[in-house]
């Protein structure tokens, strides 16, 4: 009786993927040396990797996260790799399209110029050898970016940054949105053959069965859902709920590229900028905190409240409303309640809750009082101004 080979253990199948990894983006990386020289390995400064389940939106939100970072190029998509002429030649051949090839096409794709500033790759990694490579490549590119510092190519070898965001759905939402792409392409096509208008677009298989759409699901759970908590080992990210509506998704995705970008900081600045409130997070409730503050105005300084609103009521709306068409008016007084400083916080609440913005500048400017004969001394007096520059959504009556 013979008996069976035990298979291997977690860890014992992660070692071999890991030393699978590294042989391949040896062979690789020697490849691309003998092909373009060292000197003309110039990767994006940027990688965006853009990952998720079947139907979970990475196309439809690829632009917005390519416009989020102010990239003009196009992005990769990894499964079209695997249909390039490139892949195509191997496949011809009768070899089969795997990590090695998937990484060989990529990275010599990531040397087009147009790539030089980032590219979004959608679709990758999709398995624990590809995140290992691609680890590799970061560590190899630094290495390069430390040896041409002090040299006069150091602009092509920026230290590269990663940023991952990997849109999350349920089996249902998978499902649901893989049959309505499907019905959606099918719908296009029957179109453009009837009208011989536009042109027929390519179709996935599983977008038309129900059975398919959620293998399609479960191999991504099964496969590249351990792949995605690997690379979460090396890149910090959080999953985005890709659930809602679009605007609800970019807002995610929004929170998740400010939140690593501030990972790009050293440690040390991140600590040091930390006490500084976002933007975001001020805005967030800043309504509310304007709302408490007029209301304590109202509250506990009442007959200090009604003077100022007398004021802008009497002094200074007359003057917005002559200046109604350029939305920007500028009042100048020298009225003595705003020698209080809690007047002017009263103030520019008022404008802001009007839908106004207030800006006030204080000018202390001398006056002559008196004037002594017998010293020749000419006495001065400070007399204070308070400029108030005032903006707001101006008509759109004959603008240009």
């Amino acid at each position: 009786m013979i008996n069976p080979i035990p298979a291997p253990e977690p860890q014992q199948l992660l070692d071999l993927e890991i030393k699978d990894a590294q042989l391949i983006f040896k062979n690789v990386w020697e490849e691309l040396v003998e092909e373009y020289g060292v000197a003309e390995l110039r990767f994006p400064k940027e990688l965006i990797l853009l990952g998720g389940a079947p139907g979970s939106g990475k196309g439809t939100h690829t632009r917005f996260v390519m416009q989020a970072r102010g990239l003009t190029c196009p992005p990769i998509v990894v499964s079209e790799l695997l249909t390039s002429p490139a892949a195509q030649k191997i496949k011809d051949q009768g070899g089969m399209v795997g990590d090695k090839e998937v990484i060989a096409i990529l990275f010599r794709r990531l040397l087009n110029e147009e790539f030089r500033d980032g590219a979004v790759l959608d679709g990758f990694p999709r398995t624990r050898v590809q995140v290992e490579c691609l680890k590799q490549l970061v560590d190899n590119v630094n290495r390069l970016h430390k040896d041409y510092a002090d040299t006069e190519h150091a602009i092509h070898f920026r230290r590269p940054t990663v940023h991952a965001m990997v849109l999350f759905v349920s089996e249902k939402t998978s499902v649901d949105r893989q049959l309505l792409r499907g019905e959606q392409i099918a719908q296009h096509n029957r179109e453009v053959e009837e009208t011989g208008v536009g042109s027929v677009l390519p179709i996935r298989s599983t977008d038309l069965q129900p059975d398919t759409a959620r293998r399609r699901y479960r191999v991504f759970k099964e496969q590249t859902w351990s792949a995605l908590q690997s690379l979460k080992e090396i890149y910090h990210y959080h999953f985005i709920n890709a659930e809602g509506p679009i605007e609800e998704v970019e807002a995610n995705i929004l929170r998740e590229l400010q939140y690593q970008s501030s990972l790009e900081l050293h440690s040390r600045t991140f600590d040091r900028l930390r006490p500084i409130a976002l933007a975001e997070d001020i805005v967030l409730h800043a309504r509310q905190q304007l709302v408490n503050r007029l209301d304590s105005y109202e509250l506990e300084h009442t007959d200090l409240f009604i003077r100022v609103v007398n004021v802008i009521q009497s002094k200074f709306m007359p003057i917005v409303q002559r200046h109604a068409l350029s939305g920007r008016a500028q009042v100048n007084t020298e009225d003595t309640i705003f020698h209080n400083p809690l007047a002017l916080s009263m103030l520019i609440d008022i404008f802001s809750e009007r839908g106004y913005h207030a800006v006030v500048d204080k000018h202390i400017q001398p006056v002559p009082e008196r004037y002594d004969p017998h010293t020749g001394k000419v006495e001065l007096q400070e007399k204070v101004i308070y400029r108030v520059q005032i903006n707001f959504k101006g008509s759109q009556i004959r603008r240009g």
